[in-house]
């Protein structure tokens, strides 16, 4: 595999400062009437629920696949045993996303439509369920807007592959389609389980794209340890610094927890790990774990097919291990540091140890 030292150019920097800017004037821009959207974003969640009440497994099938974590957990061991650099580019695509979302969240202010209608106590006949009781600011969406920039990495390589096999416009047209179908249906299943507003779905898939395009560029394979020690510890001070920034100016940062915690339905719905502290620490953790993993083991290990379809099922059965491992809750500080250990030992998990052992015992193999 081969490894970039060169740093991004700068132009894709300038162009992830735009997109920035236009979301961030989008949604602060006075003229827009707030109240309307979110009238119409209820009217819009009870109707679809009331028409595709029939596919309500599905839609909540959808909206667990559209996770952030399961970028994490799901998506990044799957692309790595095809096609490691890819692999490499989904986790680091979906940590940036995801950091960048919180950081939106945080400064946006977006209301979520499970609370908005009990504060605002409007009569619409909707349902919650346990995806509904998210506890961060619901503008842009999270699900959409990393969903958006880790399948745009996966499908882009995935039409690569089969326009330099095929040449056909046509069938190199295929994953592009799949990609808008698979945004459409998070959407969707976001809006079902009012969780968001469409407004805010629209955001985060156009944020998501605009990410995708420029961080799927250049893949931070062949950095030294110490450019994503810098990269994992920047992050997790720099959003500690905006959080404290934040609570100076008077603003309460946990005022959706605490609308969360008002009005869900079911106080076990309200969870720990969907706080906006818990994704900066999995993205923090996941970013270290990576820089850790490549320097254990620079360019990975090379495995024929079956030995790496091998990995990738031992992979999976480990980190569904790693990820249903329960934390203490009490204290919140000790939580939030073994959530950043465990998403430390994801890459490891995936890149190193396993394929490690696999490697192991095929040698061992072949010389009995």
């Amino acid at each position: 595999m081969g490894r970039h030292h060169h740093r991004p150019p700068k132009k894709n920097k300038k162009q992830l400062h735009l997109c920035c800017c236009l979301v961030y004037q989008l949604y602060c821009d006075s003229s827009l009437d707030m109240e309307t959207l979110y009238t119409h974003g209820v009217w819009m969640a009870e109707s679809l629920q009331q028409r595709t009440r029939s596919f309500e497994n599905i839609w909540l099938v959808i909206t667990h696949l559209g996770d952030p974590k399961a970028a994490f957990l799901l998506v990044f061991p799957f692309t790595y045993f095809i096609s490691k650099r890819v692999g490499i580019l989904v986790l680091w695509v979906a940590a940036i996303s995801e950091w960048l979302n919180l950081v939106f969240k945080w400064m946006l202010f977006g209301e979520r439509p499970f609370w908005w209608i009990g504060e605002h106590n409007v009569s619409a006949k909707v349902e919650q369920f346990s995806a509904s009781c998210e506890t961060g600011p619901g503008s842009p969406s999270g699900h959409a807007m990393v969903t958006a920039a880790v399948w745009w990495v996966v499908m882009s390589a995935l039409a690569r592959v089969l326009y330099a096999k095929t040449s056909s416009v046509l069938i190199t047209a295929v994953p592009f389609l799949l990609y808008a179908a698979l945004l459409l249906a998070v959407g969707l299943s976001r809006i079902f389980v009012l969780a968001h507003f469409p407004h805010q779905v629209v955001a985060g898939t156009i944020t998501g794209l605009i990410l995708g395009v420029v961080l799927g560029q250049t893949a931070p394979d062949g950095r030294p340890l110490l450019f994503f020690f810098r990269i994992s510890f920047g992050l997790l001070l720099s959003a500690v610094l905006i959080n404290v920034a934040l609570q100076k100016m008077g603003i309460n940062v946990l005022w959706s927890i605490t609308l969360a915690s008002k009005w869900c339905s079911r106080p076990e719905w309200i969870r720990l790990d969907t706080t906006p502290f818990s994704s900066l620490t999995r993205d923090c953790g996941a970013l270290l774990g990576l820089g850790l993993a490549q320097r254990l083991r620079p360019g990975g290990w090379s495995l024929p097919l079956a030995p790496r379809a091998l990995s990738l099922a031992i992979s999976s059965m480990g980190l569904y291990h790693v990820h249903r491992l329960p934390l203490p809750v009490r204290p919140p500080m000790l939580f939030y540091c073994l959530f950043y250990v465990k998403f430390v030992l994801v890459p490891l998990l995936v890149m190193v140890l396993v394929p490690g052992v696999i490697q192991l015992f095929s040698n061992k193999r072949k010389k009995d």
